[in-house]
């Protein structure tokens, strides 16, 4: 018996839940099913380390769509399930659920995200320990810090530096450790970094930078975090941020080319052909950059997922999109666009001290991405910088008699 056109999507998160969306966008009428291993609505995560932490937010402001959209859709919700395994013979295809159950399909899209990154030294399993990647993460974390004397965010990535401005808008006592000098390091290198270092160390964060944490101690719970130098800092609730993996476990299993993600090509199709991936799990030739790119931002895993589902439904749309994402820290909000290296040079438009500028990475000129802070309006802009790939005078970079539209 010929399997009628199933779309099964694993994953039920933003890029799972608009992968869903893009196939019914793109005319696909066959069957959806959209699998996630919460019992929540999809969501997006963005809000967790802001204003859903702080309390400002209700969780039913993230969902990705309205209660009605799955059912006028004709998406069908298989929440709190467990995919255990992928089936790809060309004869019979099926995704294994829990309870002996399977799934057929004809083409599937893999939304399988990330997870933290877990801090394996002595005492990471004590109580007050946190980690931040779901609803239940961001209110148990809430409460912690309000109930909190201090504060530990160890790492100062993105998660661990939105954490530490919520805890510190929050009240609480706050102390940051990070290896790097400077916080983001890996992303906006030294010049910018210390722009964010300035930004904590202004709004009472103790920072502990060129540094690492080797133990944490406490009967039961954690009460003090020991550093690589030896210092001991006094600590009730510890957050650990070091950075994600993608969770890859099923596309290995079942053979999918993996190599820091699963592999795809730019329509965003792995190795096995009508299997797609999309989102912070998905490692993505990007033409533009002519190299893969594996993106952990809600830009990505929004129109990664959207592109996804219309190609699993038969399109053959080229992910093309320039990476972005965004931060909100104190009176401090940024975006950014495109893939720049730490090592890049940096041309500077406006004031660092102010905390008022745009900043450009660029090769010989060629700008690989650029950042706005507290300068807004001008992203759309910045995009058709980027995407132009030809050499600019770095100095008319940072002049700002010189129109951004004259330099896209």
């Amino acid at each position: 018996m010929t399997l009628d056109p199933t779309l099964v999507v694993v994953g039920a998160s933003l890029a799972g839940a608009k992968a869903a969306e893009g196939a019914r966008t793109a005319g696909f009428d066959g069957r959806v099913v959209l699998v996630g291993d919460e019992r929540e609505l999809p969501y997006e995560r963005p809000p967790l380390s802001k204003a859903v932490l702080r309390g400002e937010a209700a969780p039913e402001t993230t969902r990705v769509h309205d209660d009605g959209f799955y059912a006028g859709h004709d998406i069908e919700l298989l929440m709190g399930r467990t995919v255990e395994g992928l089936d790809l013979h060309p004869d019979k295809r099926q995704v294994r659920l829990d309870g002996n159950e399977t799934l057929p399909f004809t083409t599937a899209v893999l939304a399988t995200g990330a997870e933290p990154r877990r801090l394996d030294i002595p005492g990471a399993d004590l109580g007050g320990v946190h980690y931040l990647r779901d609803l239940g993460d961001a209110g148990r974390l809430g409460d912690a810090i309000r109930n909190a004397r201090r504060v530990a965010v160890i790492g100062a990535g993105w998660i661990g530096s939105e954490v530490a401005a919520s805890a510190r808008q929050m009240g609480a006592d706050v102390v940051l450790v990070d290896p790097a000098p400077v916080p983001l390091r890996r992303v906006l290198g030294d010049e910018m970094g210390e722009v964010f270092r300035r930004l904590h160390a202004d709004n009472g964060v103790e920072l502990r930078l060129s540094n690492g944490v080797v133990q944490l101690r406490g009967h039961g719970v954690v009460e003090q975090v020991v550093l690589r130098d030896g210092g001991i800092e006094a600590a009730d609730v510890v957050v650990i941020g070091v950075g994600v993996t993608p969770r890859v476990e099923l596309a290995v299993e079942a053979g999918l080319h993996v190599d820091d993600g699963i592999v795809v090509d730019d329509h965003l199709e792995s190795s096995v052909p009508g299997v797609f991936a999309a989102g912070d799990v998905a490692s993505a030739r990007h033409a533009h950059y002519d190299r893969r790119l594996r993106v952990e931002h809600w830009s990505n895993a929004l129109n990664q997922g959207l592109a996804a589902g219309a190609n699993a439904a038969g399109g053959r749309e080229s992910y093309t999109r320039l990476p972005y994402f965004f931060s909100d820290q104190y009176d401090l909000g940024m975006e950014y666009v495109g893939h720049g290296d730490p090592g890049d040079a940096v041309a500077v438009r406006g004031s660092l001290a102010a905390r008022e500028f745009i900043a450009f990475w660029h090769r010989d000129g060629v700008v690989t991405a650029a950042m706005n802070v507290n300068t807004w309006d001008v992203v759309e802009d910045l995009k058709a910088i980027v995407a132009a790939g030809r050499p600019l005078d770095p100095d008319r970079l940072a002049d700002p008699a010189v129109a951004l539209t004259e330099l896209a």
